[in-house]
């Protein structure tokens, strides 16, 4: 198959937009909770109903029209993902303006090319940190007039600055737009180049929710259902899902810091999350190293090789055996449910996008009772254009399209996409957008197949295919993904074109090697006496080894280095959304790549 479009299921009318969303939500159920937000030093969530929300939205918005904020005009926020995110970015769609969300991890000149280019007249931030960052180039912003800081009252300012002004004139801004409208301006986090601003419209988001929840109703409608963010809000994942929730009727809740994100999960107790590859790896991971040496880790092994069996029995015509399934409840008493706990107990769905998850932890969390349902897009695209129903999930690929959203593999590969998710095109830049379209489709840049059925396979990103130099074309993020399933490995870059192999640098993971090495009865020791050691080396190889199993011989990583020092966000070699600045890796460490193959 090379396209698979899937009709639209729900219509919205043309001159609505996304203050209608919420006022249904409000009007349905005005005393239902529609948020949770932890304040003071208790720790305990407080439940914040719909009609409260929305008047503390109004109230926000006022104060933004106060502060000069016309229909159209950009406002910034730069925050972690908090409940003051939520708020202000529908008290910016109240005040009919556009909101630009900002990376609270940006440098100075990454906020500089945000905020000018988009042309943002206010922005509001979250610490005083984030306040100095945009002091560095205020000087270069005309445009701005006013920066506000939450942690400095801003939210109550804004409401007393709003007090004089009428209702009436929400009232009337939130009906300014209409579908076609722009809602957003959110810069792609971009491995390469100077980020590009993608124009999403009320439609993209309004549009695409419902139609999301026609086909997600038993993940994300129902009695208590709710969820906890705590992927940033600037992530147009993110941002889709704090969409989603007020449509579904759902309760979100936020998880700022992810240093308190178990003891938060535990609290909030949500029934479906949102995450990414990288965070499943290390629940799985973490749950590994908890088991510690000896008889509990053999225990956790044979627990998680059950759950792995259990679930690829699932998908077969018999289903697991009457054996299979002794062997699966207690493996359940004695391990899987404990995993569930430390996930707040509640957790029954999650959604995966980002990167492809991986046939071995999809099977393994639907074991442990999780069903993972794993989706695929772009910034451009709004998000999901795909998803795996909960009624049929073929595990390894990341599901059909969505109601209203179609797919195509172009002669070279490529995923295409098109629908009612896919953007208006890139602010200021047309050249970029004219790029990105091929007969109207979105180009999206990845690699993948479609089945029979029309579920989606990504095999790869178009321009990081390797060629070695005996001409062999190498996806490297076949490799990578599996790779970094290993506790010891953080982030791992495949190299080797137009070389005589496939190479890899490897970055030991700060957090799992401690706790490998005392499951492993091995004394502390710092990450580059880790790098020299003979057992964490002899892992590795086999790691390598297994991983290898993947590919044929003329893919496989047949040398690896290990880097000094793991890839970050703050040392620049991660996008903010995990992706690895793969240029800028083997601009920096081309010293380590060249070791490879001397010789």
């Amino acid at each position: 198959m090379t396209a698979s479009v899937t009709p639209l299921a729900v219509t919205l009318e043309p001159g609505s937009n996304l203050n209608d969303v919420l006022a249904r939500r409000v009007a349905a159920n005005p005393d239902a909770v529609l948020v949770e937000r932890k304040t003071g030093p208790d720790g305990v969530w407080h439940p914040v109903t719909a009609h409260e929300y929305d008047a503390h939205i109004v109230a926000v918005a006022k104060g933004l029209v106060a502060q000069g904020v016309q229909p159209g005009d950009r406002v910034a926020i730069m925050a972690r993902t908090r409940y003051e995110w939520s708020l202000l970015d529908w008290a910016i769609w109240g005040a009919g303006a556009v909101g630009v969300p900002v990376y609270e991890t940006s440098s100075a000149e990454q906020v500089l090319w945000i905020l000018s280019d988009s042309a943002a007249s206010v922005v509001v931030v979250e610490n005083a940190g984030h306040a100095g960052v945009v002091a560095q180039v205020r000087d270069r912003l005309p445009a701005v007039r006013d920066v506000l800081v939450i942690d400095d009252g801003a939210i109550d300012a804004l409401v007393a600055a709003g007090a004089g002004v009428p209702d009436a004139e929400i009232e009337r801004r939130r009906h300014l737009a209409t579908l076609g409208d722009l809602a957003t301006v959110i810069y792609t986090s971009g491995t390469t180049g100077r980020p590009k601003g993608a124009q999403l419209t009320h439609g993209n988001f309004a549009e695409l929710v419902v139609n999301t929840i026609d086909k997600l109703q038993v993940v994300v409608t129902g009695d208590d259902v709710r969820t906890l963010l705590f992927m940033p809000l600037a992530h147009v994942f993110a941002r889709f899902i704090h969409v989603l929730t007020v449509a579904a009727g759902a309760v979100l809740g936020h998880a700022p810091d992810t240093r308190t994100l178990v003891a938060d999960l535990q609290s909030f107790r949500p029934t479906f999350v949102l995450s990414v590859p990288r965070v499943f790896e290390k629940v799985y991971n973490s749950a590994e190293q908890s088991a510690a040496t000896g008889f509990r880790r053999g225990i956790f092994q044979r627990a998680a090789k059950t759950a792995i069996v259990y679930s690829r029995a699932l998908d077969t015509p018999h289903g697991p055996g009457p054996w299979l399934r002794t062997q699966h409840l207690v493996a359940d008493v004695l391990v899987l449910r404990k995993i569930r706990a430390a996930l707040g107990g509640r957790v029954q769905w999650a959604i995966s996008g980002g990167a492809p998850l991986g046939e071995r932890l999809g099977h393994f969390f639907r074991g442990v009772g999780l069903r993972v349902l794993e989706g695929y897009g772009l910034t451009e695209t709004t998000a999901p254009v795909c998803v795996n129903l909960p009624e049929r999930t073929k595990i390894g690929t990341v599901g059909p399209a969505l109601p209203g959203c179609g797919l195509r593999i172009a002669d070279d590969g490529e995923i295409e996409a098109s629908g009612i998710g896919v953007f208006v095109g890139y602010l200021n830049n047309d050249a970029a957008t004219a790029d990105a379209f091929d007969d109207g489709w979105f180009r999206t840049g990845d690699l993948g197949a479609l089945d029979e059925d029309g579920f989606l396979t990504i095999t790869g990103r178009k321009k990081e295919i390797i060629v070695t130099a005996g001409g062999k074309n190498v996806a490297p993020s076949v490799l990578e993904d599996r790779l970094r399933g290993h506790p010891l490995v953080s982030q791992v870059v495949v190299v080797g074109d137009q070389r005589p192999f496939i190479g890899a640098l490897i970055t030991l993971d700060p957090e799992g090697v401690p706790g490998w090495l005392t499951a492993h009865n091995k004394p502390p020791m710092s990450l580059a006496e880790a790098a020299q050691d003979p057992d964490v080396r002899a892992s590795l190889d086999r790691a390598v080894e297994r991983t290898n199993q993947a590919v044929s011989r003329a893919e496989s990583i047949r040398k690896y280095r290990i880097l000094p020092t793991d890839l970050t966000i703050a040392n620049g070699y991660l996008t903010p959304k995990l992706s690895v600045r793969r240029a800028e890796v083997l601009k920096d460490f081309a010293d380590e790549v060249e070791a490879l193959y001397a010789g």
